[in-house]
């Protein structure tokens, strides 16, 4: 089995291409789970048994899972090899898949979403540094192009495909969706990859064992939350103090241990590969939020069904495959920093013109601003990995890509259980605020102004009054969470100053592989 350990290998270009196809289906595939089945869990609740707040755990498992299994990556792929690792993760990811769709109850769903999230979660950061691998320097631009895009449609994609197949088949075809992909990825892999050189390092389980604690407790926090109505839960409260505690022993460990940590702290030492993954952070926290945001939004309050829903969305998934092909061609020749201003300013002239919604505004303005977001998104993330990997060394990509895909998902969960908490909050307040205007005394609240079917004098006419109240209510909250959204992205745009722009390093030429 032939071996690299360049920092790319020279390969035919047809090879090439079918290892970038099986990579990226296999990438596909998770991304798409993280959301497709959303829109089945109404479906799954008498299939299963289970009321609404127990289908929650059928998204929590998955994320709480992945989430763990992600830092693990790395440590996986020097210790067993990434293709190894690669065809264990797709194996298990598509068999998990079938479970899922044959489940009866709901601790056999839960179960199998648990594997599903493991075996998956090294699919993402393991994709990406074969990409990286497998294409010399100055083509990483183009291939973090293609593999962004892969990505970040996925989840754009994924509610659309699950209403689809669930109102078309049944909600288990949503995992058995799976099963082709993964075999046409497994034996693309198997039949085209190369394995990569393994080595001995020890498993540091007690730096292991307390990050995993304490992404898990986090996890759980921001995403049991709002349904425990936060801090007046006692659950909530153990979940964040277990995450600090767990965080807090963790980093004690690695920055004491003499021995070799669990997380390699030579990621530290570089500086693009931290700023890197902190400005992912904040792209996972303001730009994933918002496609969070829109869909609840388009089908609760104006009153789109789910295809509809998918339609006005899809526009911001081909804004960001086209930026990501622009990008990979220009960050070459442009500053990474300098694109990666450009995709920011435009996201946060989508987040202004979303400030300014309502609910009589017409299709083409959700598509407009969807798809100048879509832009932003890929002329953000295409330089920001160009240049986050770009000083990095070969051999702390396996670490670095886990790390680095991590830091977005932490940054969506965060970004994600923020706005839908200030939703809440600002839907009460503008409820609050509305309904105080609503009395006897108001001229525009007398029965010969409004609709008879709004009459404040009956009991009938005061409940269709404030239904109306909470959707114009609802539609203000939403506004706020955009502008909120909007002033965030602007704020962190003077940080781009301190990423570095790589100097042309001297190539060294790689030993050809047979």
């Amino acid at each position: 089995m032939p071996v690299s350990n360049a920092s790319y290998t020279v390969i035919p270009a047809r090879t090439r291409a079918l290892i970038t196809i099986s990579v990226m289906l296999a990438t596909i595939m998770q991304v798409l789970d993280s959301t497709i089945a959303n829109v089945a869990l109404p479906h799954m609740e008498g299939s299963l048994s289970a009321t609404q707040d127990q289908i929650t755990w059928v998204l929590t498992s998955y994320i709480v899972a992945a989430a763990i299994g992600t830092p693990l990556t790395g440590w996986l792929a020097a210790r067993f090899g990434r293709k190894r690792l690669f065809l264990w993760s797709v194996v298990g990811f598509t068999l998990a898949s079938v479970a899922c769709g044959m489940s009866t109850s709901l601790a056999e769903m839960v179960a199998a979403r648990l594997l599903q999230g493991m075996f998956g979660a090294s699919l993402v950061p393991l994709s990406q540094a074969v990409m990286l691998d497998i294409n010399p320097p100055e083509k990483h631009g183009p291939a973090m192009a293609l593999w962004g895009a892969g990505v970040t449609v996925g989840p754009i994609l994924g509610p659309t495909l699950g209403g689809w197949l669930t109102d078309n088949y049944n909600w288990r075809w949503v995992f058995y969706v799976n099963v082709p992909v993964g075999i046409v990825a497994l034996l693309g892999i198997l039949l085209f990859m190369m394995e990569t050189k393994v080595n001995s390092r020890k498993l540091d389980l007690f730096g292991f064992a307390t990050l995993s604690i304490a992404i898990g407790a986090l996890q759980l926090f921001l995403d049991r939350g709002e349904v425990q109505d936060w801090f007046d839960s006692i659950e909530i409260w153990i979940e964040l103090l277990t995450a600090l505690i767990a965080f807090a022993f963790f980093l004690v460990h690695t920055l004491t241990v003499e021995t070799t940590s669990f997380f390699n702290r030579e990621l530290a030492r570089n500086r693009n590969f931290v700023i890197g993954c902190g400005f992912y952070f904040v792209m996972g926290a303001v730009l994933y939020a918002t496609r969070a945001l829109l869909p609840p939004l388009l089908q609760n309050l104006m009153r789109y069904s789910v295809v509809q829903t998918g339609l006005a969305t899809a526009p911001s998934g081909a804004g960001t495959m086209i930026a990501m092909m622009m990008a990979g061609r220009l960050v070459g020749p442009l500053k990474p920093r300098n694109l990666i201003a450009i995709g920011f300013s435009i996201a946060a002239f989508s987040l202004w013109q979303m400030s300014h919604y309502n609910l009589y505004m017409a299709e083409t303005t959700i598509i407009w601003s969807g798809f100048l977001q879509g832009l932003g998104l890929g002329f953000i993330s295409v330089p920001l990995t160009t240049a986050t990997f770009s000083t990095l060394a070969a051999q702390l990509r396996g670490d670095g890509t886990s790390i680095y895909s991590l830091s977005r998902n932490i940054g969506s969960s965060i970004g994600i259980s923020f706005v839908q908490t200030e939703l809440t909050r600002n839907t009460q307040v503008a409820h609050s605020s509305l309904v105080e205007h609503i009395n006897v005394y108001n001229p525009l609240a007398q029965p010969d102004t409004l609709p008879s079917t709004w009459d404040i004098h009956s009991s009938a006419g005061l409940a269709s009054l404030n239904v109306e109240v909470t959707r114009q209510a609802s539609m203000i909250a939403y506004v706020d969470d955009f502008r909120l959204l909007f002033l965030l992205a602007l704020a962190v745009m003077p940080f781009l100053l301190l990423l570095e722009t790589p100097r042309a390093r001297r190539q060294i030429p790689a030993v050809p592989e047979h």
